[in-house]
């Protein structure tokens, strides 16, 4: 019984012999949190993260300073864990970088795992070529916990600078619904609107939030229509 619960207390052992495909959430933090405390192993402390804030995705909105202030976790392991979440959202982003953006699904694996974890706001234009492939993301608003605010010669601006063919327009929603306000619906209209007489394309106005209990992470004004 010993030697069964000592090798369950080593992920790092079975990262080396299985794969990270054979270690659960809790068991892949503990390899990042490395030791445990009095009463609690490192798998326990993983563990007791994922409780406490739901999900991976959850846990990743924290800064390293509320890490660090975390029972178990110290200013080294806070900052080990933040760069494991820092990494995984620049591999997602670096796998469609050469590829097609003219989905929301491509603009959720772009730029989905960073800007969900954001605590306010954020609003951005994807710029693209004529394939539709990406020239670069550009910040035009940084809002409060729920609004954004920006006016369209902000977000036409960086198309203009860049000479893109077309843009897509991104902000997310720190509640994790996606859902679109009122306002986000009069700005679409707005922007769609100029776009036409500016001969510029808009491709979609994508809406970022998180998945939960099966609701798509992302709402495409372009899907139902408004685009």
């Amino acid at each position: 019984m010993m030697k069964q619960m000592e090798g369950e207390e080593r992920p790092g052992e079975k990262l080396l012999t299985q794969g990270h495909g054979a270690l659960t959430d809790g068991e892949l933090l503990a390899v990042l949190i490395r030791t445990g405390i009095v009463g609690s192993s490192a798998v326990d402390l993983g563990q007791q993260l994922l409780k406490r804030y739901g999900s991976l995705g959850g846990l990743s909105r924290c800064s390293v300073n509320e890490l660090a202030k975390l029972r178990g976790l110290s200013s080294a392991k806070a900052v080990q864990l933040a760069a494991a979440f820092g990494l995984a959202s620049r591999l997602s982003a670096e796998c469609v970088r050469r590829e097609r953006i003219d989905s929301p699904e491509r603009v959720f694996q772009l730029l989905g795992m960073e800007m969900r974890v954001l605590t306010k706001e954020s609003l951005r234009v994807v710029l693209l070529d004529t394939r539709y492939q990406l020239m670069r993301v550009e910040e035009v608003s940084r809002g409060t916990i729920n609004e954004s605010i920006a006016h369209p010669r902000d977000i036409f601006g960086p198309v203009f600078t860049a000479a893109a063919f077309a843009f897509i327009l991104v902000h997310n929603h720190p509640s994790g619904d996606p859902s679109p306000s009122e306002a986000d619906r009069r700005l679409t209209a707005r922007l769609t609107e100029a776009s036409k007489l500016l001969q510029v394309h808009l491709l979609d106005h994508v809406i970022l939030g998180s998945p939960d209990n099966g609701r798509s992470p992302w709402f495409s004004f372009k899907q139902i229509g408004l685009i």
